[in-house]
């Protein structure tokens, strides 16, 4: 059987088999490159710099559902997730950035970066775990490292030199080839456990 087909149905949705795993990662990782910035850059375009409460709050609704959306299109078809972990995302950030950038009063040196990464990913987590609990039994793992992930993304970022001062809604694409990876690995390894269990 071909990684592509061999699929099984689970409690959750479609489980991959071990062999498509790769498969699984690559697609995670590219929707996360797409995401991530494309998401970023709609957020600062129409909200412009995260230097106030409401382009926190408006730059992290369209942020977080650009990447929502990009995490869905594989999320749809692995754990049998629906519309809501978009709209899950999008208020998860929204909620995140406009208190992690409120704390650090819009500062943007590495160590502020990072608060605010952590503060905004602990709200993205919460909200996304709060719907993987039935479909993802590593979803309270998910919940505790969305905030470190969310940090490091932004430690990566500014050490890479990108010009953080512009005050962007999210990290930039060194920090999500770091994210998607340490995610990536997570949601496989979920995956796998589920599977396990179920057999």
């Amino acid at each position: 059987m071909s990684a592509t087909a061999d699929t099984q149905a689970g409690s959750g949705g479609l489980r991959l088999t071990r062999d498509a795993g790769a498969r699984t990662f690559f697609i995670w990782a590219g929707l996360s490159l797409l995401g991530f910035p494309l998401g970023g850059y709609l957020g600062h375009l129409i909200a412009g710099p995260v230097d106030g409460v409401m382009p926190a709050l408006l730059g992290g609704a369209l942020t977080g559902a650009g990447i929502g959306v990009a995490q869905w299109f594989l999320l749809r078809r692995i754990l049998g997730m629906g519309l809501e972990w978009i709209a899950a995302t999008s208020i998860g950030l929204a909620v995140g950035l406009p208190i992690g950038a409120l704390t650090v009063d819009y500062e943007t040196s590495i160590s502020q970066l990072a608060i605010m990464g952590a503060i905004s990913g602990a709200t993205v987590g919460l909200a996304q775990g709060l719907l993987l609990r039935d479909k993802f039994s590593l979803w309270p793992v998910w919940v505790v490292t969305m905030p470190a992930l969310w940090a490091l993304g932004w430690v990566v970022t500014e050490a890479a030199g990108i010009d953080v001062e512009k005050q962007f809604t999210v990290f930039g694409a060194s920090g999500t080839v770091v994210f998607a990876i340490l995610s990536g690995l997570l949601l496989l390894a979920g995956m796998r456990r589920d599977k396990s269990s179920s057999v």
